[in-house]
């Protein structure tokens, strides 16, 4: 039997309120993750198959706690393994790619499709728009890309009134071809193509339905219109729908989120039961009135009050300096003067702010004190260069059709095919209404080139087309003697062997230790992509190609927003509010508390203000022991100084939870001994 004696009464009744739908208003701290788990664990020791059961959130990291605290709550079973031993537990993205890898063949797109990522749909995107401009302008691919997935999620239906979503629209249903020509989708084509698909094939809908009978949804607040019409697709007939989240906490609008989808459940079941989880197991009662009196604002919300037993705590220490400069001085100060007197380490420390701007001062100050840190939303391992170009090899050679790759690899390393030349068979394929593959393989469109680069062409096809039938015949056997430069040994399963065959081939190992003259840098570079060569056999298929597809999709779904690579284990945490929800540390800062930034200028004029309070209340449930907030009197912004006044929010703070600091001066602090640093951060902290 599962042991639910550890859950309080509000997490017993969601855990135990199997059938109908059911909203668990889960505030910051209340342990939804848990409910979650045992919820699940609890559907299949009464019974239910698992896989009947379907699990929803919004990133990998999130799916593979759910599943590995799953198997933790159950005994070991006897039966064997298979996926239908086993519930789903996924995100969207990975749920409709595994509903459209079965039936995608019925939308015209070949089933071994290939998934786009931000990077290769704004690629995409450039090459459809390379000799366009707008009034003599050129156009900003970011934005077109940025104005395509809006569109594609329902938040620019209306009609475009700037130039560049006018550009867009226009060029929408080109960029569609482009993708449909390579077989690709996007990250929106996922849930949008599921979609049409239930529409155009009832039988596809019906038969999901039959098997997901039991649907949770984790971080329902979050969800756009796209993923509220698939749940609620999925759901109608049977209404075994259980969602959780928190109102409270809805801040990204602006990515297309809809608060509404939480806030108007009834509308769409009447018959919901909502069951408020308020007991709050992170932080102290200090932190806890402060975010209730801060969130208490909003009018259109769900009432809910966090409380919780872990004591009253320190009071917020509220702070006031000149400029950003002298704010982030004194933060690190504090952290320092508590590792120092307190043996706090620095991990336990995190600096909160609300754009990424703000974090080169704070990561000046931290550089100079030798202060160990971690930036969340920093260069992520799979946006390093060789490993966006192992991924384009792999994409070509089971999809030379795909331009996107083909563009990116063609001259990595040089091989004799210019930007010259890669132009003109580019401005071929356009003309002939082909593949960049297929023009290079047209002697009339070769003809018109150099003999060298003819040459280059035909050595490159070769290639291509040779290590492609290497990948149909690869099979687990010991390679030849005498493999050199990037790998010490070939030995081992097929697709190792095959990728490091390819690549030495390719010389890329090569130029990957030319790029640094640090060889510290290129061994880095070269051990990560040879790690990552390491796991080509362990995705799931019969035949290479299929655990190639299969390795894609799941690396692919793993660069979707809100993905983060797991912290590393002794270093200061900064971070943008944006980024820190799901998260918590014992001591949290919140710097540049400033009207203008929080609430940001444009909310007013948006008319998202009550999103920034939001906002601000995720920030201040981050901390667990100790909070400190500040604000400067004086920002730098476009190369001057400019007056700088408290955020409103602060207002809020009820003042008898607050401490307030005295003004600190924005003199540089040098100390040249021990002493004197520690007697700078025992007057920081007071």
């Amino acid at each position: 039997m599962l042991d639910l004696s550890a859950l309080n009464p509000q997490q017993r009744q969601a855990v135990e309120t199997l059938h109908g739908p059911v909203l668990i208003l889960a505030g910051a701290g209340t342990g939804k993750t848990r409910v979650i788990t045992c919820r699940v664990a609890h559907l299949m020791v009464r019974g239910v198959p698992p896989a009947n059961i379907l699990g929803v959130t919004f990133t990998n990291k999130a799916a593979r706690e759910m599943q590995n605290r799953v198997a933790q709550l159950l005994p070991r079973r006897s039966s064997p393994a298979g996926e239908a031993s086993r519930p789903t537990l996924c995100t969207f993205h990975s749920l409709c790619v595994r509903i459209l890898r079965q039936h995608i063949e019925k939308l015209g797109y070949k089933r071994q499709f290939v998934i786009y990522d931000e990077a290769e749909q704004l690629a995409a995107v450039k090459k459809i728009l390379s000799g366009l401009s707008v009034n003599g302008k050129k156009a900003d691919p970011a934005a077109v890309r940025t104005w395509l997935s809006r569109y594609k999620n329902g938040g620019a239906r209306a009609a475009a009134t700037d130039e560049t979503a006018v550009l867009a629209e226009h060029l929408r249903r080109r960029y569609e071809s482009a993708l449909r020509a390579c077989n690709a989708v996007d990250f929106d084509d996922l849930i949008l193509l599921t979609l049409r698909l239930f529409r155009e094939h009832p039988e596809v809908l019906e038969a999901c339905r039959a098997r997901y009978r039991y649907i949770m949804v984790d971080e329902y607040q979050d969800t756009n219109a796209a993923q509220f019409e698939l749940v609620h697709a999925l759901a109608k007939e049977h209404r075994n729908l259980c969602v959780v989240g928190d109102d409270d906490q809805s801040i990204y609008g602006w990515r297309g989120a809809e608060i509404a989808n939480l806030l108007d459940l009834e509308k769409h079941f009447p018959e919901v039961k909502i069951i408020k989880l308020e007991q709050n197991y992170r932080s102290t009662t200090t932190i806890l009135r402060a975010a209730n009196a801060i969130i208490q604002n909003n009018i259109r919300r769900r009432g809910k009050t966090l409380w919780s037993a872990n004591g009253r705590g320190a009071k917020i220490r509220l702070c006031t300096f000149d400029n950003e400069e002298a704010e982030a001085r004194e933060v690190v100060a504090q952290i320092e003067f508590r590792r120092i007197a307190r043996r706090i380490p620095w991990r336990d420390c995190a600096i909160l702010f609300r754009t990424n701007q703000q974090s080169r001062p704070l990561e000046t100050a931290l550089r100079a004190a030798g202060v160990r840190y971690r930036l969340v939303g920093g260069q992520s391992f799979f946006d390093r260069r060789e490993i966006r170009d192992f991924f384009a090899y792999l994409k070509t050679f089971l999809n030379p059709h795909d331009d996107v790759s083909l563009l990116r690899i063609a001259n990595v390393p040089a091989r004799g095919l210019s930007d010259a030349t890669m132009e003109k068979l580019l401005a071929a394929s356009h003309q002939r209404k082909c593949s960049v593959f297929d023009a290079l393989k047209n002697p009339a469109v070769t003809a018109t080139l150099a003999s060298h680069a003819r040459h280059c062409i035909e050595s490159f096809v070769a290639w291509i087309e040779r290590t492609r039938r290497a990948l149909l015949t690869a099979h687990d056997s010991p390679p030849p003697n005498g493999s050199k430069n990037g790998s010490s040994s070939q030995t081992g399963p097929a697709l190792q062997q095959w990728a490091t065959q390819f690549l030495n081939e390719a010389g890329y190992f090569a130029e990957l230790q030319r790029w640094d003259k640090d060889p510290e840098v290129a061994a880095v570079r070269l051990r990560g992509l040879q790690d990552l060569i390491l796991t080509l056999d362990q995705s799931p298929g019969d035949s290479p190609q299929e655990k190639l597809h299969h390795f894609l999709a799941e690396m692919t779904l793993d660069l979707a927003p809100g993905e983060e690579d797991d912290p590393p284990g002794e270093a200061v945490t900064l971070i943008t509010m944006h980024s820190c929800k799901g998260l918590e540390f014992p001591h949290v800062f919140i710097v540049g508390m400033e009207d203008g930034l929080l609430p940001h200028a444009r909310a007013k004029t948006e008319g998202t203000l009550d999103e920034e309070r939001r906002l601000f209340y995720v920030a201040v449930t981050r901390a667990m022991q100790t909070l400190t907030i500040s604000h400067c009197a004086r920002r730098r912004k476009y190369g001057q100084w400019l007056p700088g006044h408290p955020s409103p929010f602060l207002k809020e703070l009820p003042e008898e939870l607050i401490e307030r600091a005295e003004e600190q001066s924005s003199a540089p602090v040098a100390p040249e001994s021990g002493r004197q640093l520690f007697a700078v951060m025992r007057q920081a902290i007071g």
